[in-house]
C-alpha cells in the first residue's frame, strides 16, 4: 500500500501570501498540496473538505502550524479526531508535532489549547477596546466622506432646487446613495 503525504496551507486574507507555507511543505516533502485564502473560522473550507476525501489510512496530513488548520480548539480536535479514527497522522512541522506517537498527540492538544487561549484573549482585547473607544465618542469604520459644513451646503443646494441629485453629487465627487444620506440625516 502507498502512502501519501498530503500538504494543506491557508491565509486568512487575498492580501496574505502563501509562499513561506509553501517552501516548508516542499521542504518536508508533501506529496500534493492543497491551499485557499480564507478565513480559518468557517466550518467548512473547499480545498480543505477536497484533501479529507483524498486522505487513506497510512496517508500523513503535513501543515505549517496548527492555526492554519483551526482556529478553535474544539475545531482542532474533532479534526485530529477524525484523522485518527482513520488512521491519518498529522504532522505539524514549524510546532515539530507528530500525531503518531502518545507524546506528539499530548504536545498537540497542549498547543491547540494555548493557540485557542491566545485567540479568545485576542477577541476578548478587540471587544474592550471597541467598547473603551465608543465610550469616549470614536467609533471605528470608514471616515466620514463629508463635512458637516459640506452636508449643510448639500441641504441648501437641494432645497433651493437648482441642481439634482446627481448634479449635487457629482460636485462633492460622492454617489447619490450619499446625498440621499446626507438629506436624510442632516436638520
Amino acid at each position: 500500500m502507498t502512502t501519501h503525504r498530503f500538504g494543506y496551507l491557508r491565509v486568512s486574507t487575498n492580501q496574505q501570501v502563501l509562499d513561506a507555507q509553501l517552501d516548508a511543505l516542499q521542504k518536508v516533502g508533501a506529496d500534493e498540496i492543497f491551499s485557499e485564502k480564507m478565513t480559518g473560522t468557517v466550518a467548512s473550507r473547499p480545498e480543505l473538505d477536497r484533501l479529507r476525501e483524498k486522505l487513506r489510512s497510512g496517508d500523513t496530513m503535513v501543515i505549517t502550524r496548527l492555526d492554519r488548520l483551526g482556529r478553535s480548539i474544539k475545531d482542532l480536535l474533532n479534526i485530529l479526531s477524525e484523522l485518527e479514527e482513520r488512521q491519518v497522522a498529522l504532522e505539524v512541522v514549524e510546532q515539530n508535532i507528530d500525531t503518531t506517537t502518545p507524546e506528539g498527540k499530548l504536545f498537540f492538544t497542549m498547543v491547540a489549547a494555548f493557540s485557542s487561549f491566545e485567540s479568545d484573549l485576542l477577541r476578548a482585547r478587540t471587544r474592550e477596546g471597541l467598547a473603551s473607544a465608543r465610550a469616549r465618542g470614536r467609533f471605528g469604520g470608514r471616515a466620514e466622506k463629508l463635512s458637516q459644513t459640506q452636508k449643510k451646503q448639500i441641504k441648501k443646494l437641494y432645497e433651493a432646487e437648482d441642481l439634482s441629485v446627481l448634479e449635487v453629487a457629482k460636485l462633492y465627487s460622492v454617489t447619490r446613495g450619499t446625498i440621499y444620506r446626507t438629506l436624510k440625516q442632516t436638520p
